[in-house]
């Protein structure tokens, strides 16, 4: 297990080289720049920026030094505030982490529970219920669901707020209970739950069922054993592999931040940060957040893998 570990985190290194160089090809093979003046820049003041940002080198120059400061940790700075990327990332990823981390426990509790109560009433009224769940949500996208969500129950009736983030800010207040205000979390924690909620209980739901006609769950119950030591102890535990698989890529993706959620309800996070340095051009800050996701969905599947030997002791590795 530890000489897997240690493979999987040096293939790594050149998954996320892959990632910088074809960002960074990507970024500048796009006409304009992030010093494209908007209106008359004087020529002098346009060269001292290329000049500040380095921009005025050849490419394979930029490249190479680029890659030069990544090894040691720099992620260059941002061209919209001249701060340093890795300072950005740290403060915008304490929202975003709570969104995604309540979003994914929100979408896994629902979805697992529909999927798993389908299952074991095949063909009767939870089942009907659980596959409307999932055909449905899988149906709206979560900004869809986010406007309804706000029509309905913040504006209409006034149940929620919409604006902002209502958790806390910074570590020191994770575990103040005044830091939290509910009434503004909840909407963006729906919203970017919901959809996957529904592939939860669609994965749940088959796994499940393909277990239950196995030969040693009708075996476990002639010998009569007791129901729900039959569905907590043979069924749930070996059907999860299908839904550890779905896992790993799905809380990286919502730890790292919904774009569009954040946008919509205005959340200071990470995704948000991102839009905007997509739209400004912003070179340092669009290299730093995408080699930040591509770590995080790398260390999420090295999680999910190393989870399946867990669920499953047949699961060795070498």
């Amino acid at each position: 297990m530890l000489a897997y570990t240690i493979r999987r985190i040096i293939i790594l290194v050149p998954v996320l080289w892959a990632v910088a160089t074809i960002t960074f090809i990507l970024m500048h093979a796009v006409p304009g720049g992030p010093l494209t003046p908007e209106k008359d820049r004087p020529p002098a003041l346009q060269e001292a920026l290329e000049r500040r940002y380095g921009l005025d080198q050849p490419l394979w120059r930029q490249y190479t030094t680029y890659l030069t400061n990544l090894l040691q940790g720099d992620l260059g700075i941002t061209f919209k505030g001249d701060r340093e990327v890795t300072d950005v990332i740290r403060d915008k990823f304490f929202v975003t982490a709570q969104v995604g981390i309540l979003g994914f426990v929100l979408a896994i509790s629902v979805g697992m529970t529909l999927g798993t109560l389908s299952a074991l009433n095949h063909n009767g009224p939870l089942d009907y219920i659980g596959v409307f769940f999932a055909t449905a949500a899988a149906s709206v996208p979560n900004f869809i669901l986010g406007a309804f969500l706000t029509i309905i129950l913040a504006v209409n009736l006034g149940w929620l707020d919409i604006v902002g983030w209502g958790g806390p800010n910074t570590w020191s207040e994770l575990f103040d209970p005044a830091a939290y205000d509910w009434r503004k979390m909840l909407l963006p924690v729906i919203a970017i739950s919901v959809l996957p909620a529904s592939f939860f209980a669609r994965v749940t739901r088959a796994s499940v069922l393909e277990v239950l006609n196995q030969d040693y769950i009708r075996t476990a119950r002639a010998k009569g054993l007791a129901e729900r030591k039959v569905v907590w102890g043979h069924t749930i535990k070996n059907a999860l592999i299908p839904v550890l698989t779905l896992t790993g890529p799905i809380f990286a993706v919502m730890i790292s931040g919904s774009f569009i959620v954040e946008t919509m309800f205005f959340i200071p996070g990470l995704g948000a940060e991102s839009i905007k340095a997509i739209v400004a051009r912003d070179y340092g800050m669009i290299m730093g957040t995408t080699l930040f996701f591509a770590f995080v969905v790398a260390i999420a599947n090295l999680a999910v893998d190393l989870l399946y030997a867990v669920a499953d002791p047949r699961i060795r590795y070498s």
